[in-house]
């Protein structure tokens, strides 16, 4: 039996699958990982059972090419249903290439930070959550205004949050990162970390924060992996 294959698109080295890798590994898919900046994105989603694109300091509004080219993947992915997981700038782009519009927020959501779930989540990504809220990492700062058609999934008291559009899931926060992702950031990241007068360590983890988004991102992969199986 051929093995499903997974592409994950990172804008930028530092922005993995995170904790999702092994999930995906665990269940025997196949991933296929490239860099948008400096591999080739594919115009079409045929070969692949699923999408994952991963997040990025970039805007979608910056004039990038490869950028460009996530767009158009995400678009003929959507119209041959193949299903796609955008993570803070991949739901971004998504947001925008299925008719929303992305633009600079009012303020950044940097760190640990409560979203709201829908009861619409409720049989989508965030099945079996059963709190009104949950614990996310939080990394962006730009947001978007959802496509007319899109269905809202979370939000928080500033933004939206996590939306479907067709076959297509976009979560603004990070339910995949560890210490280490968080730590990596904080280096990389550290002049925009700066500027906004916040302390590094106030990033990092509290006691039982790793293990609650864990258990998260496990929910999540599991309703995303359903439909793959």
């Amino acid at each position: 039996m051929q093995r499903k294959t997974i592409l994950s698109v990172q804008n930028i080295v530092c922005e993995t699958l995170g904790t999702l890798e092994q999930m995906f590994r665990d269940d025997g898919f196949e991933i296929v990982k490239i860099n948008a900046q400096s591999d080739h994105v594919p115009a079409s989603s045929q070969g692949y059972d699923a999408i994952v694109i991963l997040g990025g300091p970039m805007a979608v509004y910056d004039n990038l090419p490869y950028l460009q080219r996530q767009q158009d993947l995400i678009k003929d992915a959507i119209k041959n249903n193949t299903p796609v997981l955008g993570i803070c700038l991949g739901s971004q782009l998504i947001a925008q290439a299925a008719g929303g519009r992305v633009y600079k927020g009012k303020k950044k959501e940097i760190g640990w930070q409560d979203v709201y779930v829908t009861p619409a989540s409720s049989n989508d990504i965030f099945r079996g959550v059963t709190d009104k809220t949950i614990r996310v990492f939080q990394w962006h700062g730009d947001t978007y205004d959802l496509p007319a058609n899109a269905k809202m999934l979370a939000y928080s008291d500033l933004y939206p949050q996590a939306f479907r559009i067709g076959s297509a899931v976009g979560i603004q926060f990070h339910l995949e990162v560890d210490r280490q992702l968080i730590e990596s950031w904080i280096r990389e990241y550290s002049t925009e970390i700066s500027a906004e007068r916040i302390e590094p360590e106030s990033i990092l983890p509290a006691p039982g924060n790793l293990e609650q988004l864990a258990a998260r991102c496990r929910l999540v992969y599991n309703n995303f992996s359903k439909v793959l199986k």
